[in-house]
């Protein structure tokens, strides 16, 4: 579990295929801290630590996770947001994040709002129930607040400091961004379906 709240970018230092996926070496500051079985978010999909030393920790990728998230893009210098998962004595301070990750959005637009940097992000039909206005939502693992929606797209409203401390001031018009819808939200549509098909 965790809360949305990037604790550093961390860099892709080496991809090396394994049977049924691919392994990840990922350089950052508190490599050292890690430890195996560790779960990590990266880019929202959470990982499970296999190895780690003092600069990087190694984390395995399935195809399914590579197919349904935007792992399998990843390149040698890849830069990809990092979190380690919630303990009891962390403030929640973004929003119940589980790091499994619903779908890819690609991003339409990049635009400037005073200070806010405005992304919209087109997400696929069956999954417009889940977003909201005002609502939660994780977009490459970065809790953020739906600003606006429209057909097939929300708008994100980015702070400056969001934008400079995490991966998206690398990012750019036709990009994937894995996308995790609040939580809580889709068990209550999954119950009013059920209630709905019991009619």
């Amino acid at each position: 579990m965790f809360t949305g709240i990037i604790e550093e970018v961390g860099i892709v230092e080496k991809i090396e295929a394994i049977k049924g996926g691919q392994e990840l070496h990922i350089s950052c500051s508190f490599a050292a801290e890690t430890h195996v079985d560790e779960s990590i978010a990266v880019n929202g999909v959470c990982l499970t630590v296999t190895a780690q030393n003092s600069e990087t920790f190694k984390v395995q990728c399935v195809n399914e996770t590579l197919r349904k998230t935007s792992l399998g893009s990843f390149e040698k210098g890849s830069k990809v947001n990092l979190e380690r998962s919630l303990t009891l004595d962390k403030a929640i301070e973004g929003h119940i994040v589980q790091g499994h990750v619903d779908i890819t959005g690609e991003i339409k637009k990049i635009s400037q709002e005073d200070a806010d940097i405005l992304i919209d992000i087109e997400y696929p039909e069956e999954f417009d129930d889940y977003v909201v206005d005002r609502g939660s939502i994780a977009l490459d693992g970065i809790s953020l607040t739906i600003a606006r929606t429209g057909e097939n797209y929300f708008t994100v409203a980015i702070i400056p400091y969001t934008w400079e401390y995490t991966n998206l001031i690398d990012k750019k018009v036709g990009d994937l961004v894995n996308l995790e819808f609040d939580v809580f939200g889709k068990y209550i549509i999954k119950y009013l379906r059920k209630r709905d098909e019991r009619s």
